[in-house]
Order: C-alpha cells, then structure tokens, then sequence
C-alpha cells in the first residue's frame, strides 16, 4: 500500500508535487515518536531529521549551569533538524518529543541529496526555516521583555496549534522547565487563568476552555509566530493550486488558505 497519501500529515511534504514525493519516499520511513525522546543533542552530529505528523517536538537551549528554555516547538508544520541542510550538521540545540505520536525520517545524507537534487525541495524547506527563525527570534524577546503570564499564554496556544484536541498532556514542572522560569511562577499564572475560565488544570493535564480569550491574554509574540506560519501555509496553498501550464512567476490565488489549525 501506498504511503503517499499519509505525505498530507505533515505540512512540508503535502506542499510538494506528486512527483517529488514519490522520489522521496524511498528514502523516508515511518517511525513512532515516544515523549521524552531525544531527536538530536546540541553540538552532536545530526544522523536524521523528521517531519512531524501528529508529534510536537520542543527545541531546547541548555545551559551551562543547567538552566534551560524552549526556542521553538515543532509539529506537523515543519521539520526538526534545518541544520542538516544548511551546511553544518551540527545542531545548536536539543530536539525532545514532547508529545508522543509519528513521524517521517529521513537520513542527513539524503536530506543533502534531495536538496541539491530539487530545487522545490529545497525552497520549501527555506521557507520553513524562515517561519522558524522568526518563531525562535519572537520566543526570545517574549522571554525577555513579557510577563509570565503573557509567556504562559502564549507557549499553551503554540502547543495548541500542533496537535489535535484542546488538552495537554504535561506538568507545571515541565512548563516550568521549558520556559526557563520557577515552578511557583508558573502555578501561579495557571491559577490566574484558571480562575479567569481559560483552562482547567488536573494532575498532569491541562484542557483549554476558552481559546479566544487565551489569544486575548497572550502578548502579540502568539501572532508573530502565528501569522509567519501561517504565510507558509498560503504559499504551499497557492503553489497546490496554480496551473501546470501558467506562466513563470504566476499562481492562481487559493480560494483559502489553510493554518496550522483553526481557532
């Protein structure tokens, strides 16, 4: 049986022809993502990347003295190790599955391979890279210069958005963890929005109430972030849907452009 048509779970393969999956394919296998895996380490060599279908994978900077924070998540979106293709296979960060389920992996030297054999390939995976840098730039800043609960807010709606449903599955040690903030101030702020009717938070899970009204509360680095993925959604949208015969440069406008996942 075909696994062409499971290609459409993740964002970046379901962007590319028929034709160019199917080149593809021989070099992509279909594994299963466990949390707390460890995809790649910082500094180590990169054997693999992975594209995500109902997996989230937080990229992670450790520091010397053991303080940690998350720059980005990852999910259906994209693609967890850039680094392969763009000259240093050497990851600057850690790559953990946060959220369990499935993914395509492909090896380090075939990512090469395809990316100087297609010139498709390897737009849309600069693409991506450009989403991502700006969703790593966005997190920073927040971390800086925004309170816990806006960062809050914002980190719940960034997991949201890659994956189905509107529970997850994680503690307030974890949060803590990945926004490289105390425990205590992270309970507090899920408090804040517990009693404001946003979220409901039981032993390990917390279940989102009120969507809008956590976009409300978030700062405007949620949009950033948003807005920069979802440009990458019209453009694969567009490129889908344009003409095989249209002139150079030319792309029928998408009826609609799809995003991560609808609010």
């Amino acid at each position: 049986m075909t696994t062409l048509p499971r290609f459409n779970s993740n964002q970046l393969l379901a962007g590319l022809s028929s034709a160019e999956r199917q080149l593809l394919e021989p070099d992509l296998e279909w594994i299963e993502l466990a949390t707390g895996t460890a995809l790649h380490s910082s500094g180590k060599a990169l054997r693999h990347v992975y594209f995500p279908t109902n997996a989230t994978v937080s990229l992670v900077s450790l520091m010397a003295d053991g303080a940690s924070a998350e720059v980005a998540v990852v999910g259906r979106e994209g693609m967890v190790g850039v680094c392969a293709f763009m000259g240093n296979a050497n990851p600057l960060s850690d790559a953990v599955v946060q959220r369990p389920g499935h993914a395509w992996r492909m090896s380090t030297p075939a990512v090469l391979h395809h990316t100087r054999r297609s010139p498709d390939f390897m737009h849309g995976l600069l693409g991506y890279t450009q989403a991502l840098f700006t969703h790593m730039a966005q997190c920073s800043a927040c971390n800086r210069h925004h309170a816990l609960d806006q960062q809050l807010c914002r980190w719940l709606l960034l997991h949201l958005d890659r994956q189905d449903g509107a529970d997850l599955q994680i503690t307030q040690e974890r949060i803590a963890y990945l926004l490289g903030v105390r425990r205590e101030g992270v309970t507090h702020g899920a408090l804040k929005l517990q009693k404001a009717g946003l979220i409901d938070y039981r032993r390990g899970q917390i279940s989102i109430i009120d969507r809008h009204g956590l976009e409300a509360r978030s700062c405007e680095c949620y949009g950033v972030v948003r807005r920069a993925y979802d440009r990458l959604s019209c453009t694969h949208s567009a490129t889908r849907h344009s003409p095989t015969n249209s002139a150079p440069g030319r792309m029928s406008p998408a009826m609609h452009c799809p995003t991560l996942q609808s609010s």
